[in-house]
């Protein structure tokens, strides 16, 4: 197991160190200057010389050949330094720090409750196939992974807003400082964030244990008797959750990316909704710093995955 964990690390930082050129240089080959914006500010209002630009330019770096550049910024994030907003005036670092936890509630919270009712629903779909019940849990599924999360998102907050008079809130809570207001507040935006998801891994469930249930020995245990609760409890359940433990895992980076849009439309202030504003106000330094912070969450979400499948399936190790 060691040896193994060892391969994917091994793997694991030559691709952080490809995503962070690719992130690099994608923010260096679009349009705008960063000396410009700060100059200029992120509407163009201030004025200034070319003399000015070319000064500021020189002192943070960016007439240095590219892969100077590059290895600065790698030593900066090293040592936890983000660079500054330029809307802001404030450490980039400060600011994720601020919204991450907020984000990671939101998405941890979500594959929670997808989680929960995904599984039981894929095994009961299984259990109960062609059935009207196999046939309504599968048509929500297919809804789930039809319909993107904005526009989930959005049915919730106008059906709310219309039926209940209800609209996000202003203020957002802590989960550790009012763990029930909290709730109260995530279950909206983790309802719109996870149907997709919830949708995915119903199906996934339900796929796995169908194949499953056709395999021999699980045959062999109903030919000796065995309560059906039993034969897909004890002998086909482990079996048909090792690739849904895979896919499970992928989900929670697609749900950390699925925030962007989420908590822009539910007003929750996590990392999702600054890239956005960072975004609109053309900040170039915090938008670079957001991506690099959603694909190191992807690939540690990939890793943590790749272990615990390699946990629960022997093979993988030796494979």
């Amino acid at each position: 197991m060691t040896q193994y964990i060892l391969r994917r690390l091994l793997m694991f930082f030559p691709t952080l160190i490809g995503v962070s050129i690719a992130i690099f240089v994608l923010m260096r080959v679009i349009p705008g200057d960063v000396a410009a914006l700060i100059l200029g500010g992120p509407e163009g209002e201030g004025t200034y010389t070319l003399e000015d630009l070319e000064n500021l330019r020189e002192q943070m770096g960016l007439n240095d050949p590219i892969y100077v550049q590059y290895g600065r910024w790698v030593w900066d994030l090293t040592r936890g330094d983000l660079g500054d907003s330029i809307a802001l005036g404030r450490p980039i670092a400060g600011e994720i720090k601020r919204q991450f936890p907020i984000t990671l509630q939101l998405a941890f919270f979500t594959a929670i409750v997808v989680t929960i009712i995904a599984i039981p629903v894929g095994i009961l779909a299984a259990v109960k196939q062609d059935t009207w019940i196999d046939y309504i849990l599968r048509s929500i599924a297919i809804t789930g992974l039809a319909a993107p999360s904005f526009f989930i998102g959005m049915l919730i907050i106008l059906g709310l807003s219309t039926q209940f008079r209800w609209i996000p809130p202003v203020m957002f809570t802590s989960l550790w400082e009012d763990p029930l207001t909290a709730l109260q507040q995530l279950i909206f935006p983790a309802v719109a964030l996870g149907f997709a998801s919830q949708g995915l891994l119903l199906r996934m469930t339900r796929t796995q244990l169908l194949e499953v249930l056709r395999e021999d020995y699980v045959r062999t245990a109903r030919a000796k008797g065995l309560p059906e609760g039993s034969v897909v409890r004890r002998h086909a359940l482990r079996n048909a959750l090792l690739p849904v433990v895979t896919v499970a895992g992928v989900q929670i980076g697609f749900l950390f990316s699925g925030t962007i849009v989420i908590e822009t439309l539910f007003n929750v202030p996590g990392i999702g909704r600054g890239l956005i504003r960072a975004i609109t106000i053309r900040d170039l330094p915090m938008i670079q710093a957001y991506v690099m912070y959603f694909a190191l969450i992807a690939l540690i979400a990939n890793l943590i995955v790749d272990v615990t499948y390699a946990w629960l399936d022997p093979r993988i190790r030796y494979g």
